[in-house]
């Protein structure tokens, strides 16, 4: 890793270039630096959910999850290094099986709604999908590590089980449920079959 700063207005950025972790510059415009910034978006979503009341295990996997995107930032701003490892995807597998086992089977597609940490855990999940895009385009660029685009796809994956974990979790002991969308088309096929 290149030194820690000391100091945060450095203006070495003015020119439109930022330093990668191995000291080399590149356009802020570049796909490694539009992944980078996704993935701290992403973190910094994830520190706006924590802020919510949340079932402890799931406060205790976010915040992991924030320690492994950090790893992933830190990956992704040195060309050629490895700092994510494949361990880390097993873990958010782990939890998805966890987390889904006590779910209802989803009839229909839900909407990104519902109570607010539910609500945030969506916004995650497509914000994780947004870096997600932005790896495969710098992995069609230039060589880089599997794990990064596995563990983006996996996360994705486990904010959707989790925001239906938290549409269902009430700190006084009350159960809620997935907001559900109203298709037209379905409420036609209902009616019909009623």
């Amino acid at each position: 890793m290149g030194n820690r700063l000391t100091q945060i207005a450095t203006r070495t950025g003015d020119n439109g270039t930022t330093g990668l972790g191995d000291n080399q510059r590149v356009s802020k415009n570049s796909p490694r630096v539009h992944a980078m910034g996704d993935v701290d978006e992403l973190n910094s979503h994830l520190g706006v959910l924590l802020c919510e009341p949340l079932p402890d295990g799931v406060r205790t996997l976010l915040v992991e999850v924030q320690h492994q995107l950090f790893n992933l930032g830190g990956e992704l701003s040195i060309p050629g290094y490895e700092l994510l490892k494949p361990a880390a995807v097993l873990a958010l597998d782990e939890a998805l099986a966890e987390h889904n086992e006590h779910l209802p089977r989803l009839q229909e597609f839900i909407l990104p709604a519902g109570t607010r940490a539910a609500s945030l855990a969506h916004v995650c999940r497509t914000v994780a999908r947004r870096a997600e895009r932005v790896v495969v385009a710098l992995g069609d660029a230039e060589a880089l590590n599997d794990t990064p685009r596995q563990y983006l796809n996996r996360l994705s994956d486990l904010m959707f089980v989790l925001a239906r974990v938290l549409n269902r979790y009430r700190p006084d002991g009350s159960v809620g449920d997935d907001v559900y969308w109203k298709s037209e088309r379905m409420a036609a096929s209902t009616a019909e079959s009623a």
